[in-house]
């Protein structure tokens, strides 16, 4: 009996914390001209000559601080257990295969995986909550690309943005409770930035994105695409579900690169601003990660931690990512089961 299947991408990891493996890594990713979306001529010399020769030594420095013996990076290990999970969860009638959109597993090996079972149909969940070309439309394109000379290709469909469900807010806020988020001086919500020229780019009124106050703080027709629109609403319901008041808590962006001004507020700003003000103990959820990553356990916790204490503070604690929470999982089931 033919299977429906399920493809589940997330964004990558080096294969190992080794400097030539994070520069295979590095190279894959910051090529993707919806990453680095300016002409193929300058982002060549940017990623060959300029971030990737300087970059890779110093985070396979950080990939080895995270990296484990046994499961390698967390996020492949988490996003293994949730395929697992979901595989379990969804039984014989469909095939659940996982992919990096850079690196291994490929999206190339798990369509190919798919295509030899004869599945009847694909439904691709690219793994971050909020929509942005760079990583969710990224998937959509290399998806495409790879089926666009299949003979006979099933019907394919994708989920665009699970920012708003209420079960993945629901596992957010579990994972919070046990750190009593009231007893917090203040609560971030850090999400991972992207340059304010793709959210213009996602703006196709051309006349809202950085042109009206507030532009991104309450969703509507002219942002419900937008990263940042999407971010806020996040936070807001995962908010409302603690009953955390809006004056204890801010939305916040980290991992920018390069000098081009990308989604402010930096989480690094908002840290000193904080420690400025004498609070002392921070609750940082990472909303647009489903695993925990780089970006979370070493970025969050050991940078954010340590500057955060050289100006007085006391402590920064990481709300653990969705990881292979059960509620994900039902989560994950019905983005399947209600396509």
């Amino acid at each position: 009996m033919a299977k429906k299947g399920i493809l589940l991408v997330n964004l990558g990891t080096p294969d190992s914390p080794s400097t030539a493996d994070v520069r295979r890594y590095l190279d894959e990713f910051l090529m993707d001209p919806r990453v680095i979306d300016v002409n193929a001529a300058l982002r060549t010399f940017l990623v060959k000559a300029v971030i990737v020769p300087f970059r890779a030594p110093k985070s396979a420095k950080l990939y080895k601080e995270i990296w484990d013996d046994v499961n390698g990076s967390p996020l492949k290990y988490y996003s293994i257990l949730q395929r697992d999970a979901l595989q379990q969860r969804l039984g014989d009638e469909y095939m659940v295969e996982l992919a990096m959109r850079y690196q291994n597993p490929s999206i190339e090996l798990a369509l190919d995986n798919l295509k030899n079972a004869l599945v009847d149909s694909i439904r691709v969940i690219p793994l971050f909550p909020q929509y942005a070309s760079a990583s969710t439309g990224s998937v959509y394109e290399k998806v495409m690309r790879l089926m666009k000379d299949w003979p006979t290709p099933p019907p394919v469909s994708f989920v665009n943005s699970f920012y708003d469900d209420d079960l993945v807010i629901k596992t957010f806020a579990d994972n919070a409770r046990k750190y009593d988020p009231a007893s917090y001086d203040h609560i971030l919500f850090s999400f991972h930035g992207l340059p304010q020229r793709q959210l213009i780019k996602a703006d196709h009124t051309h006349s809202h994105c950085l042109k009206v106050n507030d532009c991104c703080q309450t969703i509507n027709d002219k942002n419900k695409f937008c990263y940042s629109a999407q971010s806020y609403h996040t936070a807001k319901l995962i908010a409302a579900e603690l009953n955390i008041a809006q004056e204890d808590y801010t939305v916040c962006f980290q991992s920018r690169l390069g000098n081009d001004p990308w989604v402010q507020p930096y989480t690094s700003e908002i840290i000193h601003k904080l420690a400025k003000e004498g609070k002392k103990r921070l609750l940082v959820f990472c909303p647009a990660f489903v695993a925990d990553c780089l970006e979370t356990v070493y970025e969050v916790t050991e940078e954010y931690g340590a500057e955060f204490k050289a100006l007085g503070g006391q402590e920064v604690q990481l709300v653990e990512s969705l990881n292979d929470s059960p509620v994900f999982i039902d989560a994950l089931e019905r983005m399947v089961r209600n396509n």
